[in-house]
């Protein structure tokens, strides 16, 4: 049965594994530990590069790297890849900017705004840098490569 799952496990494996690295990485940059970093969007490595590039290795290993399966699977994974690194990275940025001008705007002209709306904290990480990605796509790489040597 394993051998038939093995780029579902590949990639799920990939994408958890991914997310909890994110909190053992903090710890070591900023030595604090917050176990809570593992549930969030975004830093490295990219879970959504891990998932799909453990995916595209595990059926390119699996139906062969020039079957029509692997072509959709890597196509559908450079979407995901340039969506996290690019589309959602600056969503993020624009929200950042989006409420910075909201304080500007409310410091210069000494106005409280009333609608909760304003005062509503909005995720601002929710993509990646390409050095998050490709982070996340070595992960999911290595893990979809040693799942395979090793269960083969």
């Amino acid at each position: 049965m394993f051998e038939y799952m093995y780029p579902f496990w590949a990639s799920l494996i990939a994408l958890v594994t991914a997310q909890f690295l994110k909190p053992i990485l903090h710890l070591i940059k900023y030595k604090e530990w917050d176990i809570w970093i593992a549930r969030e969007s975004g830093g490295f490595p990219s879970s959504h590069s891990s998932l799909v590039s453990a995916l595209t290795l595990a059926v390119g290993f699996r139906e062969g790297f020039s079957s029509v399966l692997f072509a959709v699977t890597a196509s559908f994974s450079i979407i995901i890849i340039y969506d996290a690194a690019n589309v959602r990275y600056y969503s993020g940025q624009n929200i950042q900017i989006t409420q910075q001008l909201i304080k500007d705007f409310q410091k210069i002209t000494n106005n409280e705004f009333d609608n909760p709306i304003y005062h509503k904290k909005l995720k601002d990480v929710l993509g990646h840098r390409w050095f998050e990605v490709f982070g996340g796509i070595i992960w999911g790489v290595i893990i979809s490569s040693i799942m395979y040597y090793w269960f083969k």
